[in-house]
């Protein structure tokens, strides 16, 4: 199983990597900093090839990211016949309702909100890794 991370936030990295640890997921995360760097690792263009980048289980993805936003990945992914069926959980900043509304149009799976609290983010991802890695049947 591997989780892959789309957030340009180094400090949201890092804090997301202790969240999933202190949750109990032992298994393989992956980030990358951008939209870009997201869609090639996706389609293991540059330097991502089948052995430096599994093929993830669940990405979660910031919508504010440089180059290329949340956004426009998450059109692009869902887009894309091959990429659609990988379970995508936008967690944000944002409770704006207008981007809430739009990454579901677009197909997200989930949508959350960051929380600030280091402990608050550490039950939020329990909850995620219980749904997505536990409970739920994934292609």
């Amino acid at each position: 199983m591997t989780i892959l991370i789309a957030d340009d936030d180094s400090d949201d990295r890092l804090f997301m990597e202790r969240a999933l640890r202190q949750s109990g997921y032992t298994q393989i995360i992956q980030f990358v900093e951008d939209g870009e760097e997201l869609m090639d690792y996706l389609y293991r263009k540059g330097h991502y090839t089948e052995q430096n980048a599994p093929w993830p289980n669940l990405l979660i993805l910031d919508l504010n990211m440089p180059r290329k936003n949340g956004f426009q990945a998450l059109s692009e992914i869902k887009d894309d016949s091959k990429l659609r069926r990988l379970p995508v959980v936008v967690m944000t900043t944002s409770s704006a309702d207008e981007d809430i509304l739009k990454t579901y149009t677009l197909g997200v799976n989930s949508f959350v909100t960051k929380p600030f609290n280091f402990n608050r983010l550490v039950e939020m991802v329990g909850a995620l890794k219980t749904y997505w890695m536990d409970t739920v049947k994934l292609p």
